[in-house]
């Protein structure tokens, strides 16, 4: 499964929903943000190492792959990987087997991969930058979520949700003003779900008594 769309729609929350909607809800959810580390390190992370490998590895390491068993994997922002990683991540979706770093032994893997991009990947294959036969593999079935200024609507449901456990020192639920709620309305939110939260939460600590209101905002 592939979901696509901008950054902060909200888009592991989706694989997660995949995940406990799955054959087995049971098994693990795991989850490599694969901007942010290195080949070598990611190499090490997805497929796992073995002792003396490299400086720092003092002991055989399981991959994700194999610690995900017959679970769900999630590859956030693989639209930033390189192209050799492309290339091993493509030979391990093929094959259903990884060999870990340093080691000859080949381990069989199952598990159900759901990739995040919010770069628009047709476009990278298309220059060249992202491997055809990889993107392919990853794209089965896809799922764009729109960002949070063309879903309006799921607002006031969302701000509920994110309130949920939030009190006052005495315990007393926190709720939020009419006005503040048609600020947030009107507002765009260019960062999505994610700025929302954050801009709650500030607000909740900012704020006086068990109202939010616009001016908190």
């Amino acid at each position: 499964v592939l979901l696509t769309g901008e950054s902060g729609t909200g888009k592991e929350l989706v694989a997660k929903e995949i995940h406990t909607r799955g054959v087995d809800y049971r098994a693990p959810f795991l989850s490599e943000n694969c901007a942010a580390i290195s080949d070598g390190l990611l190499e090490s992370e997805l497929f796992g190492h073995r002792r003396g490998s490299f400086t720092g590895a003092t002991k055989d390491h399981d991959g994700l792959f194999v610690m995900a068993g017959k679970g769900t994997l999630f590859l956030d922002e693989v639209g930033d990987m390189s192209g050799v990683m492309q290339s091993k991540l493509l030979r391990v979706l093929q094959e259903g087997q990884v060999r870990p770093v340093g080691g000859k032994d080949i381990i069989h893997v199952d598990v159900r991969v759901i990739s995040a991009t919010n770069k628009d990947l047709r476009r990278l294959v298309n220059e060249g930058a992202f491997r055809q036969d990889l993107f392919y593999r990853l794209n089965v079935v896809s799922t764009e979520l729109p960002p949070l200024r063309d879903r309006k609507e799921d607002i006031p449901l969302i701000v509920q949700k994110l309130l949920e456990n939030e009190k006052t020192p005495e315990g007393i639920p926190i709720r939020m003003s009419k006005e503040a709620l048609r600020a947030i309305l009107r507002y765009d939110w260019p960062g999505n779900v994610r700025e929302l939260q954050n801009q709650i939460e500030k607000a909740v600590l900012l704020m006086e008594g068990e109202t939010i209101l616009d001016e908190h905002l």
